[in-house]
């Protein structure tokens, strides 16, 4: 059994998530111990148990310690079965969060698996739907079918957002007769994931979305005029949506992307940069730090913004290849560890040149 220690570097809940993805993707049992011990209320949150609820569904796993506030879990894969999957978090516990579990062993399935996921899509510490959508899923689709579809936003306090994906494997774990075939097999034959260069900015969109709540304050509009203001002096087209939604709590927010590639189906270069409405913020403040966000991003030079490095880790250890970075944050370093656990040593990190290869 690999044993994993909780309270490694950012000692959150994503060595949690992450070692769930890889347990179940290898058939390797874990056991981790000091869950969020550095954190205000250690132990596994609510968002935690629904991932194990998860994969419990997807693979019939089996669990100890699996309660709120617990600061272990032992966790026993069993082979990954292909259905429909519905999870309601509760309140605006984060679908992003819970998809860096389940969604890995979900695109190496036997047969088609659905999900279909209630809770908070655009929440504080954790990737927004959009961001997930038009930054994230990109780097995959090369890997898989794979369609996303945004039911309804769910903000805090109370979520209620509700997010349907629909996968469609193009590797299946089923068809080798280990994990080590299998990736062996996607070493040899999968496209790696080479993102070094950033080449020339060729558009900038984006999304700014609202709750119906907040219409009649233009709030939507003016995040994003706020947003494309301080975006202009980047000489490409820069094309901001707007939308309002119905949904269970007030809320706002912005999700930016920066698009460098022309070849977006086989090498997409997407950089992002968000923000969040709340209460007593100004709508062209959070417009303003999106743009901002956006911008330390592009004048990185990098061709992975900090947020997506983290996420791509697990990807990079299957596929191999080679990412540069805006920076090597805690979470990249934290989901480098929890990788090696399962895979062994297989990054080489140039800190200098914010360079990592597999």
């Amino acid at each position: 059994m690999i044993k994993l220690d909780g309270s490694y570097l950012e000692g959150g809940g994503q060595i949690v998530r992450t070692a769930l993805a890889l347990s179940t993707l290898t058939g390797e049992a874990f056991e981790v111990t000091n869950i969020r011990k550095g954190r205000p209320n250690p132990g596994l949150k609510a968002q935690h148990l629904y991932c194990v609820k998860a994969l419990q569904k997807l693979c019939s796993a089996k669990v100890d310690g699996a309660y709120l506030g617990s600061e272990y879990l032992k966790y026993y894969p069993n082979k990954i079965g292909g259905k429909i999957i519905s999870i309601d978090i509760g309140t605006a516990g984060s679908i992003s969060l819970l998809l860096q579990a389940i969604l890995l062993p979900s695109l190496f399935a036997n047969k088609k698996v659905r999900l279909k996921i209630t809770g908070g899509t655009d929440v504080k510490w954790a990737m927004s739907y959009d961001f997930f959508k038009e930054i994230f899923v990109p780097q995959i689709k090369k890997y898989v079918d794979i369609k996303i579809d945004l039911i309804k936003r769910g903000y805090f306090p109370k979520g209620g957002g509700k997010v349907d994906i629909k996968i469609n494997q193009k590797y299946k774990l089923s068809d080798f007769n280990t994990f080590e075939e299998f990736w062996e097999f996607l070493k040899e034959n999968a496209p790696k994931i080479e993102l070094i260069n950033q080449g020339n900015l060729q558009q900038i969109k984006g999304i700014s979305h609202a709750s119906k709540f907040l219409e009649k304050a233009n709030i939507a509009e003016r995040q994003a005029r706020a947003a494309k203001l301080i975006l202009s002096k980047y000489s490409c087209p820069i094309n901001i949506r707007t939308e309002y939604c119905d949904t269970l709590s007030p809320g706002s927010g912005i999700t930016l992307y920066a698009i460098f590639s022309e070849e977006l189906d086989s090498n997409p270069i997407i950089l992002g940069g968000d923000a969040l409405g709340e209460r007593g913020k100004r709508a062209e403040s959070v417009g303003k730090e999106a743009a901002d966000n956006l911008i330390k991003q592009i004048e990185s030079k990098a061709a992975v913004d900090e947020h997506m490095s983290d996420n791509l880790i697990p990807f990079l250890a299957l596929f191999g290849g080679k990412i540069k970075v805006a920076e090597i944050t805690n979470h990249t370093k934290t989901n480098i560890y929890t990788t090696e656990q399962f895979l062994g040593k297989v990054f080489s990190v140039d800190e200098e040149n914010n360079i990592i290869s597999a």
